[in-house]
C-alpha cells in the first residue's frame, strides 16, 4: 500500500492561510482525527512558542490542553503541521529530532515564495524522513 496522506482542501486552505497569516514567522498545529481512521478532520491552529522565523515549539501548556481534548473526544494527531518560511518544505534535522508520533502525517508549508505554497507531507520514524504522496480530496469517501 503507498504511503499517502488523504486530506480535505477545507484542512489544506486552512494550514495554508494559518502559514501566510503567521508569516514571517513559522506557523504550526495539528489536526486531529478519530483514533485509527488516518482521517484529518478538525483544524486546531496552534500558537509558536518560540515566534521565530526559523524556529517552532508548541506551547507546552497550550499543548497539553489540546492533547487532553483529543483524548476527550476519542481523537489523536493525524497531521502535526508548521511552515519554513524561507526554505523548502522539508524537515530540519530539529524538526526530525522533534517527531514523536509515529503514526502521524508531518505536513510542511513552505512560504518562502509569495505566489507558490509548497505543501509536503512524510512520515518520521525513528529519525527517517520518508516523504509521501498528498491526496487532496473535496469530501472524504465514506468508509
Amino acid at each position: 500500500m503507498p504511503v499517502m496522506l488523504t486530506v480535505s482542501r477545507e484542512i489544506v486552505d486552512q494550514i495554508v492561510a494559518h502559514a501566510r497569516a503567521d508569516h514571517p514567522d513559522e506557523a504550526c498545529g495539528v489536526v486531529a482525527g478519530p483514533i485509527g481512521s488516518d482521517r484529518p478532520a478538525r483544524f486546531v491552529a496552534m500558537e509558536n512558542a518560540e515566534r521565530s522565523p526559523t524556529f517552532y515549539r508548541f506551547d507546552s501548556i497550550e499543548q497539553l490542553k489540546v492533547w487532553r481534548e483529543m483524548d476527550d473526544r476519542d481523537e489523536e494527531p493525524v497531521v502535526i503541521y508548521h511552515s519554513h518560511t524561507a526554505t523548502e518544505a522539508y524537515p530540519s534535522r530539529t524538526d526530525i529530532s522533534y517527531a514523536s508520533e509515529p503514526n502521524a502525517h508531518y505536513v510542511l508549508v513552505s512560504t518562502r515564495e509569495e505566489d507558490d505554497t509548497e505543501f509536503r507531507s512524510y512520515r518520521i520514524v525513528d529519525g527517517v524522513v520518508t516523504e509521501e504522496e498528498v491526496r487532496i480530496v473535496d469530501v472524504y469517501e465514506a468508509g
